[in-house]
């Protein structure tokens, strides 16, 4: 009975491993900005809430790990590439991570307010991650391509917050509504 358990769960890390990987591509192929929007988020929420901090940690990882090897930080390689790789790989799993733990915190008040939070969460961390590795590895360059603008508002204005409503939106409507359905089927 516990070996059907570990490669139920098993299996379910792999397809979800797999779903982030191919979200993750599909977004970079229909970007529609200069960045991507990260609609891998959605699996990150579903696999923190239906199996804990470490795996949302793990997609999180495998999501930066893409999103290296895809050429979607490729602009930001030339400016600063240890720092590129800082922040892709921490935004990520810091997202999953963060996301599993609120989940976990809340999910003693009531499971739809903690995977509704937790799919908040996650898009939070990941653009805020992203706006501190701006802040500390980009900062120069920033302010050259803010030109007249303030390097702070051209952060948070063309840099994420397109990015972050997008991804706010769709980890908010979307994921609440697949956990729930995956519980439903679970039980």
């Amino acid at each position: 009975m516990n070996n059907n358990f570990d490669t139920k769960k098993l299996t379910m890390y792999a397809i979800l491993t797999a779903i982030v990987i191919i979200l993750q591509y599909l977004a970079i192929l229909l970007r529609p900005t200069f960045f991507s929007v990260s609609l891998v988020l959605v699996p990150i929420v579903i696999g923190a809430a239906l199996y804990g901090p470490k795996l949302g940690a793990w997609l999180g990882f495998v999501f930066g790990v893409i999103v290296l090897l895809s050429g979607d930080a490729n602009p930001f390689i030339p400016i600063n590439f240890w720092g590129t790789i800082i922040t892709v790989i921490l935004k990520g799993t810091l997202a999953g991570l963060a996301t599993g733990l609120v989940y976990n915190w809340l999910k003693k008040v009531n499971t739809d307010v903690a995977v509704t939070v937790s799919a908040i969460v996650c898009p939070i961390v990941n653009s805020g991650i992203f706006a501190i590795g701006c802040f500390t590895f980009f900062m120069d360059w920033v302010t050259q391509q803010a030109g007249t603008e303030s390097a702070v508002s051209y952060i948070f204005l063309t840099l994420i917050m397109t990015n972050f409503l997008l991804e706010l939106l769709v980890n908010v409507v979307l994921s609440p509504v697949i956990v729930r359905l995956l519980k439903i089927r679970k039980a």
